[in-house]
């Protein structure tokens, strides 16, 4: 650490100061008047790089995407109010998806709090309880250590978002600074180490049993633990299945990986869980996408539970084996445990299990047809994307259709190549989540795959990114609808399409708008300062999509004119057991039940 320094500052000075000292590279954020005496120190700092956003959403899930991507803390800031409020969607988005994340926002002075001056939102209040924790800093000489704090609360143990919120006279006030501060966090001691006890009984559980799974959540990411995932895997032998949040935590091609699991998962992988006599659950929080009905998920399986967060065992389904511990440290242990029992002659046989994996998923893959039209189909353009993106492309996505088609057709070999919004599904992700990505990895292509509804919640972050050279590329999988709802109506309301369409307007006033673009994308892209490309026809989809690759000077969009009734499946209901899933309309998987045990 070295010796501390001591100076005589402003506290805008100070905490300018602090995020260089903890090591804050970039911040996305909008000024105004309560945070704006932070703003003028910020100017003159050569080691913190401000991208000033177009809304506040933008500057949070731009911070996000930065986090996801390069594996540092996010950050975002605003100014007090609306400018604080706007934050909540981000900041709710990280608390779901563990994301480490600092929002620094301005406040009233401190004289004024409680009054409802102009301006003022009780922000610690609202976020509460999205927040891993939140600060009120209303003295100067608090903000160092504070700042220390914040980071190191949002990144250790199960990561997540930390508010600061900082009263204007704070910023004003003369103060020292001094760093290293001292941290004083008594109640803050995140296990990391799990119990070798449990270690080994997990490690016995697996050579014992005939239909194991690796359950692998987003924690395993959190934890960089993907080498070892790897090691336990090859290991075992047993098959990996891999949640929306842990894309790439293991290799998508490697043969023990069986796809993703939940409501639009592969049969392969939903089933495996149905019939698992034991899941290794590891960093994963069993939610209701992956379960299904919860008391009718994986009937005949013996649950071993790892997770850094002691509040996630046992909360949806109660663990046989439960392990605290950070995910990296639990799979090293669990592979010299494993290795032990092997010595010991003990060793799991899973034959017969492969031969019913492998049944499944010959006679069940993945797939889609194409429209009879000629028209685009969206899995296609998406998965065609993915095939030409260039080696170590970053992919996000927004919310609905696109984003499950995007889960199962882009191929996801490597750590921290896709972000999306997994537990909170927030629409408007992909755009500044990209542009956080690319911001924090400019060497990496980066594609957003948005649906048409997503784009228009965020798309002025395109703004953002043609003036701070952040050249981003967007496919908009283009639809006319609000796809996944639309979905829903199809199946569940009787084909009636209650406001999803969004090229109409009500009882489509104006018939003759039909085949109108409103918005019309290629403009409104070139508006903003990017390329404008649209894609309808098949035949021209590889030639647009290698245009937009070879445009790396400023932000590329096109525009895929899809066909409207494709649907996402494999599918479960909402509310129905993983035993009802569909693997395509009406299409119910056969299992030959009698080989049950």
């Amino acid at each position: 650490m070295g010796i501390a320094t001591i100076e005589q500052v402003t506290g805008a000075q100070s905490l300018i100061r602090s995020l260089e000292e903890v090591g804050a590279e970039t911040v996305f954020g909008i000024p105004g008047g309560a945070i704006l005496p932070a703003y003028d120190p910020l100017m003159d700092s050569t080691r913190v790089r401000h991208v000033l956003v177009r809304h506040e959403q933008g500057a949070g899930h731009a911070a996000e995407g930065y986090a996801l991507a390069t594996g540092r803390v996010g950050v975002c800031m605003a100014t007090s109010g609306p400018g604080a409020t706007n934050l909540v969607t981000p900041i709710a988005n990280a608390h779901m998806d563990s994301v480490p994340l600092v929002a620094i926002t301005g406040q009233v002075a401190s004289a004024s709090i409680g009054t409802d001056a102009f301006q003022e939102a009780d922000i610690v209040g609202i976020t509460m309880p999205i927040t891993k924790h939140n600060f009120l800093v209303t003295r100067a000489e608090d903000i160092p250590r504070v700042i220390a704090q914040a980071f190191h609360i949002a990144s250790t143990g199960r990561p997540g978002p930390v508010l600061v919120d900082i009263a204007k006279d704070a910023l004003q006030a003369r103060t020292t600074f001094s760093w290293p501060p001292v941290m004083d966090l008594p109640g803050y001691r995140p296990v990391t180490k799990p119990h070798a006890k449990q270690i080994r009984e997990a490690a016995k559980l697996i050579t014992a049993a005939r239909r194991p799974v690796l359950y692998v959540g987003g924690g395993v990411l959190k934890a960089n633990a993907t080498a070892e995932l790897k090691v336990l895997a090859e290991l075992t032998g047993a098959p990996v299945t891999t949640t929306l949040m842990a894309l790439g935590a293991f290799p998508d091609s490697h043969p023990l990986h069986v796809g993703m699991p939940g409501m639009h998962g592969s049969v392969t992988a939903v089933t495996a869980l149905q019939k698992a006599d034991l899941i290794v659950a590891l960093g994963a929080r069993f939610d209701d996408r992956v379960t299904g009905k919860l008391d009718s998920f994986a009937p005949h399986a013996k649950i071993v539970h790892a997770d850094i967060d002691p509040a996630e065992i046992g909360k949806n389904r109660a663990a046989d084996v439960p392990i605290v511990g950070d995910a990296r440290e639990v799979i090293a242990d669990l592979v010299q445990a494993v290795q032990k029992e092997h010595s010991e002659g003990h060793r799991g046989d899973y034959g017969a299990w492969w031969k019913d994996l492998n049944r499944w998923r010959e006679t069940y893959p993945l797939g889609y047809d194409q429209p009879d039209n000629g028209s685009l189909s969206p899995q296609q353009v998406i998965e065609r994307i993915g095939q030409l993106a260039p080696e170590g492309t970053i992919f996000a996505a927004g919310v609905g259709q696109h984003q499950m088609w995007s889960a199962h057709y882009v191929q996801y070999e490597k750590p921290a190549t896709w972000l999306n919004s997994g537990g909170a599904g927030t629409m408007g992700y992909a755009v500044p989540a990209a542009m956080g990505a690319k911001a924090g990895m400019p060497g990496n292509t980066v594609w957003a795959i948005d649906g048409d509804g997503c784009f228009q919640m965020t798309n002025q972050e395109l703004t953002t990114c043609a003036l701070n050279n952040i050249p981003i590329k967007v496919a908009i999988i283009n639809n006319g609808a609000l796809g996944m709802v639309r979905q829903w109506q199809t199946l569940f309301y009787n084909q009636r399409y209650s406001n999803t369409v969004l090229h109409s307007g009500p009882e489509d006033v104006n018939p003759d708008a039909k085949g109108t673009r409103v918005p019309d994308f290629v403009k409104l892209s070139e508006a903003m300062g990017c390329v404008g490309l649209r894609c309808e026809r098949p035949e021209d989809l590889d030639k647009v999509i290698e245009e937009a690759n070879s445009i790396n000077d400023r932000p590329v969009v096109v525009d895929f004119i899809v066909h409207e009734d494709a649907m996402v499946w494999p599918m479960v209901a909402a509310g129905t057991s993983n035993d009802t899933i569909l693997a395509a309309r009406d299409v119910r998987p056969d299992f030959g039940d009698n080989e049950d045990d």
